[in-house]
């Protein structure tokens, strides 16, 4: 059991490790704003999740101690990381980023021009 639960540990801090890695790419390569904080915000967020998750079972199953600091560490980055990520990404679109050359799409560009117009008018 305990040799098990040591493999299941390490699997998720080092899925934690790897999805931190591939944030951190993702932030210095990919080409805007609102991908960079996509992939800040989504895989950063697994990755610290899953290592959280990791310790918490390292000290439940190995050393026999439940620690409630840890589960509100993963509930409160499972509750503030999305949402920051939702509030940055707005925040520069109101302010006028432009968004990436190849973005096929842009669902908020007909609202903001109405906005635009009343603010004007």
């Amino acid at each position: 059991m305990i040799v098990i639960s040591k493999f299941i540990i390490g699997y998720l801090v080092l899925q934690g490790a790897l999805l931190s890695l591939i944030a951190a790419f993702g932030v210095l390569r990919l080409p805007d704003a609102y991908t960079r904080n996509h992939a800040a915000s989504k895989s950063a967020t697994l990755g610290v999740i899953s290592i959280l998750l990791g310790v918490f079972l390292y000290f439940l199953i190995i050393e026999g101690q439940t620690n409630s600091r840890i589960i509100l560490g993963i509930i409160f980055v499972f509750l503030t990381s999305p949402v920051a990520g939702h509030l940055i990404s707005r925040a520069a679109y109101n302010k006028g980023v432009p968004l990436w050359k190849g973005s096929v799409q842009d669902d908020l560009k007909h609202h903001r021009e109405k906005t635009n117009q009343k603010a004007k008018g």
